[in-house]
């Protein structure tokens, strides 16, 4: 049972970071499935990855709603972000579970520098 409210509440954290500042998958759903779900990193990864099709669906709605959203941009960078899905997937289905924890690590830290020192 104790497992069921875990994944329970990372869902609603995930969520709610998904919805508040369009992060989920990676900066959220990620980590949390490797450190307290226990699943390894390429679980971890795949995992996210389908949770956050209805996430985003349902978040993208709600900004649809507010009109925040800017279609010139959608389309473009919808179709080569799923080709860099693809290749992406495919690098890390061959990588080392360790070597794509430290690949993460360092992406996570750079992105969390970059927010700290942007104005």
């Amino acid at each position: 049972m104790g497992n069921w409210i875990i994944i329970s509440l990372i869902g609603v954290f995930a969520g709610i970071a998904s919805g508040l500042l369009g992060v989920g998958g990676g900066l959220v759903i990620v980590p949390l499935l490797v450190f307290l779900a226990k699943l390894n990193i390429h679980q971890a990864v795949a995992t996210s990855l389908v949770i956050i099709v209805p996430t985003a669906a349902v978040g993208a709605f709600r900004h649809f709603l507010a009109g925040n959203v800017v279609w010139k941009y959608v389309f473009i960078i919808s179709l080569f972000a799923m080709a860099g899905g693809f290749l992406g997937a495919h690098i890390a289905t061959g990588l080392n579970a360790a070597v794509l924890k430290k690949v993460f690590a360092v992406f996570l830290v750079i992105m969390a520098v970059r927010m700290l020192t942007s104005s």
